[in-house]
């Protein structure tokens, strides 16, 4: 069976992106990656508005695109996350039973993400943020604006 070449290109796009944040996070392998990025893309899609959440996942490669859409509610978003910890903790228990950091895991995927998408795009995301969840991502993400 020929596997058709945009469904080649996302899986390749996939195991490229869960092997860097492997990598760069120190994880133990690509499952753990797929686990870090889902509970972060998932808590993070929850804290925007579904228009913006949209804007965001059609920046992901097809496979990533689905975990992150997956068990959406759009109707109950954005939730009211207004702190750092609660952020944190909301991540930490959907890693669970995973021992990854919860800070670390949202650095280095927002690291990832603003590696790969288009940087108007992830200023548009950082805007909807609380400034200590804004944080979290690279330096170059968030002087973008003042920059262009």
């Amino acid at each position: 069976m020929t596997i058709p070449a945009p469904i080649a290109r996302t899986v390749q796009q996939t195991q490229e992106w869960l092997k860097e944040l492997r990598d760069n996070a120190d994880l133990a392998d690509e499952a753990e990656a797929l686990s870090v990025l889902r509970s972060v893309l998932h808590q993070l899609r929850d804290r925007l508005t579904p228009e913006e959440a949209v804007e965001l996942g059609a920046q992901l490669p097809l496979i990533v695109r689905g975990v992150y859409y997956e068990g959406w509610q759009p109707m109950r978003t954005p939730e009211k996350v207004r702190t750092k910890e609660k952020f944190l903790n909301e991540i930490a228990i959907k890693l669970m039973p995973r021992r990854v950091p919860p800070e670390a895991a949202v650095r280095d995927v927002f690291a990832l993400i603003a590696h790969h998408c288009d940087p108007g795009e992830i200023a548009d995301v950082i805007d909807q943020l609380p400034r200590d969840i804004k944080g979290f991502w690279p330096d170059s993400s968030r002087t973008f604006r003042q920059r262009s």
